[in-house]
């Protein structure tokens, strides 16, 4: 039986069909509740974040979010605490399990990517389509997943939203060595979006690392 629902999903991987990849996903209403009235760190990966000593400062958030394969050279820098982790790219279940994370967010609309022991994950969530579409439109390139969460986050009711690790790609990134040029984002445009969104909401904060 299991053999069956692992073909049958990724059947729905490959057509696309969040109907049946979703199927007891929880919601962004139950993320939004998780964080509502919380401190929370958005880690980015960004390769200056190693150069600095944030970690306590993170680690000190209530709900702490790590991207993709949430690289973390030492705990002065990053921390150590990961409550969601939100992937647009694979893992491994055994990379995840080290983690701890109560959350798996699927943040890529290329769901051929998801693994079916992703959706199996006690705390797994499908990232709509619909809210990835709608800022891609914004900024006029895919948008990475650290903007996506940052879009999601200050809908919430978070009671602040510490961003850590954000430099858009001018120091590149600890989980490759592509530069900007062989990536589909638009990254002049994404901090122009991240910067209007702290001029507009008090809660969000861009750590420096400098």
């Amino acid at each position: 039986m299991t053999v069956l629902r692992a073909c049958r999903f990724r059947l729905a991987a490959w057509q696309n069909d969040d109907a049946v990849l979703g199927l007891g996903a929880a919601s962004l209403a139950e993320l939004a509740g998780e964080v509502a009235g919380k401190r929370v760190a958005l880690v980015g990966n960004a390769r200056a974040l190693a150069e600095v000593t944030q970690g306590s400062q993170i680690d000190a958030c209530d709900v702490v979010i790590r991207i993709n394969r949430a690289p973390m050279p030492s705990i002065e820098s990053h921390g150590a605490r990961t409550d969601w982790l939100a992937l647009a790219s694979s893992v491994s279940s055994d990379a995840f399990n080290a983690l701890g994370a109560k959350r798996l967010i699927w943040m890529s609309h290329k769901r051929k990517r998801l693994k079916y022991w992703m959706a199996q994950t006690s705390g797994f969530v499908l990232f709509p389509k619909a809210r990835y579409e709608d800022l891609k439109a914004q900024l006029g390139a895919q948008p990475t997943t650290g903007a996506m969460l940052v879009d999601f986050l200050s809908t919430t009711d978070a009671a602040e939203i510490h961003l850590f690790g954000f430099d858009f790609f001018s120091s590149l990134s600890l989980s490759g060595r592509r530069d900007a040029t062989d990536v589909p984002h638009d990254f002049s445009s994404e901090s122009d979006f991240v910067h209007a969104v702290i001029k507009t909401d008090p809660r969000v904060a861009l750590h420096p690392m400098e």
